[in-house]
């Protein structure tokens, strides 16, 4: 019997009278099995958005003809596309400071078999974490950071991403802000977590500012990352309600499961290739 290989095709183009039909017109040609579709058609930047699954039960070509079909179809369409084997799961690294509590989430979820990543490298600017990495056996990299090796370790940062052929970079309340030149080089690949308060809360301390100013709700974004700091394209926010009763380190708390929800959800998303970037938002097919 044969092995039945799954595969994702995620695509976007210029929204014209029938791109859908000429894509799934070239799956079923080539014997493509439809398992899964998405689609949305954005009317105020005019650009369509799809993700299909499907598998090779069918498939009439090899895996690299089917490839080149669609890279011919792409380009009187003008479609940027993602295609890849399911199982093929993208290489994320992790970047963390001293706070392990997103750290811990992703790790303990990606070892359960739910999040579809392979994390293989984390790196730090402290070494809080390096026993934790050690223990779920992740090569873990320590770059301290100072005013005057900043770029420097920052190279080294995009060098450790590069040699474990990174897919994504996650920033794991990574409490470092990163060069311009580095963000517009990592476009699309690295997911920032950070609380919802912004931009009233900023700096040190935002649980304590909400606190002091009673804030009613709590939460989390994730988001991937731009030169324009923590504005970058939203994915994923949580949020719960609070009220007077709350102290501050109820709020910490409750702040950090978030985060760790959010930016798992996030991640999750991205390997399964549900996310497009819309300009400065994101369209989810979920």
């Amino acid at each position: 019997m044969k092995n039945t290989h799954h595969y994702i095709l995620t695509w976007q183009c210029p929204d014209t009278s029938g791109v859908l039909a000429k894509v799934s017109q070239s799956l079923f040609e080539h014997g493509a099995f439809i398992t899964e579709t998405s689609q949305y058609s954005d009317p105020y930047t005019d650009t369509f958005f799809s993700r299909i699954a499907f598998d090779d039960r069918e498939l009439t070509v090899s895996f690299d003809e089917f490839s080149q079909a669609i890279d011919l179809l792409a380009k009187p369409l003008n479609m940027d596309y993602q295609l890849r084997e399911k199982e093929n799961f993208p290489n994320i690294v992790i970047a963390v400071s001293k706070d392990d509590h997103c750290l811990v989430s992703l790790l303990t979820k990606w070892k359960a078999g739910v999040l579809p990543v392979n994390i293989v490298a984390i790196t730090s600017n402290h070494l809080d974490c390096q026993a934790l990495a050690q223990w779920h056996n992740v090569p873990f990299h320590h770059l301290p950071v100072n005013k005057e090796n900043k770029a420097q370790q920052e190279q080294a940062l995009l060098d450790i991403y590069q040699q474990y052929k990174g897919d994504l970079l996650v920033l794991a309340r990574y409490m470092q802000i990163l060069s311009d030149d580095l963000c517009h080089s990592l476009r699309g690949q690295a997911i920032n977590i950070h609380h919802s308060f912004l931009p009233s809360f900023k700096g040190a301390k935002p649980y304590h500012q909400a606190h002091k100013r009673g804030v009613k709700i709590i939460g989390a974004t994730a988001h991937y990352v731009t030169a324009d700091l923590d504005e970058g394209p939203i994915i994923v926010q949580e949020v719960k309600p609070i009220n007077h009763t709350f102290t501050i380190q109820q709020m910490v708390h409750l702040g950090h499961d978030l985060e760790a929800t959010a930016l798992c959800h996030a991640v999750k998303l991205h390997a399964e290739q549900r996310i497009c970037i819309n300009k400065d938002k994101t369209v989810i097919l979920s």
